[in-house]
């Protein structure tokens, strides 16, 4: 990374000296380096490329080149640290590593707030939010396009009960640990197939949510709770019909028996 971010400053430099963009005398302007690191492990990598060449004798010692580049580490900073931070970055970081689904819903209360005579940036931070969302396992969450933070925050509200199941549940590994804990008290074997059974039912209902989504678009508030509460028998029987029928409603018609 030291080394690619020497040749950016270089390419940035030629570019503004063919523009004119150069300051008195031809000297050239500051630049600052940037590396916004967001990954799950932690970063080792040298922050001057002058540590990524080994010290030589003589004379050729003194023409190490150096070129450092600022490297701000999301993982870093506490959700403490972060909260106390009124600012957009540190709500950014927030929304990438949040405590739980709640958390995500104050922050876009807060970002509306900051963000209200900005509607440009609130689109930017909208959609930013929605792949964000969309993108991370922990959430699987689908989101309609939107154009606002309201219009995430709305989303997220009618949603926010059924992503909360599945964001606690964790499907099926989950499940059987729970099955296991219950297994203790009331007969180790029937937690185990109890939580095995609620993690297959989450599963299947993940899956048929995505399904839908994909042949019918946005799905109804309504249908998301139905789906919710519906019986793993109930699942996989509209599992079984999602893709042969042409509606929506055809999906959920009375269950034949």
């Amino acid at each position: 990374m030291a080394l690619r971010m020497m040749v950016y400053q270089g390419l940035l430099y030629q570019d503004l000296i063919r523009q004119g963009a150069v300051l008195s005398e031809g000297r050239l302007p500051p630049v600052l380096p940037i590396v916004l690191y967001n990954g799950s492990r932690r970063w080792t990598a040298a922050t001057d490329v002058f540590d990524l060449i080994p010290p030589v004798p003589g004379l050729v010692e003194q023409f190490r080149p150096r070129a450092k580049y600022l490297l701000v580490d999301e993982n870093a900073y506490t959700d403490g640290d972060l909260a106390s931070l009124r600012n957009l970055v540190a709500a950014v970081f927030r929304i990438e590593h949040p405590t739980g689904p709640e958390t995500i819903q104050g922050l876009l209360g807060l970002l509306e707030e900051w963000l209200a005579d900005r509607p440009d940036l609130q689109r930017m931070i909208a959609r930013w939010i929605r792949a964000t969302l969309m993108r991370k396992p922990e959430y699987r969450i689908l989101l309609p396009e939107v154009e606002n933070l309201q219009g995430v925050r709305i989303m997220l509200s009618e949603q926010l009960e059924v992503w909360a199941r599945q964001y606690e549940a964790e499907g099926l590994q989950k499940g059987m640990q729970q099955g296991m804990q219950q297994g203790m008290q009331k007969g180790m074997q029937q937690g185990i197939q109890q939580g095995m059974q609620k993690g297959m039912r989450q599963g299947e209902a993940l899956a048929l949510q995505k399904l839908l989504t994909k042949r019918f678009g946005v799905i109804p508030p309504d249908v998301l709770a139905r789906i919710a509460s519906a019986s793993q028998d109930q699942v996989e029987e509209w599992l079984d019909r999602v893709l042969d029928v042409l509606t929506l409603d055809e999906v959920f018609s009375p269950l034949s028996h």
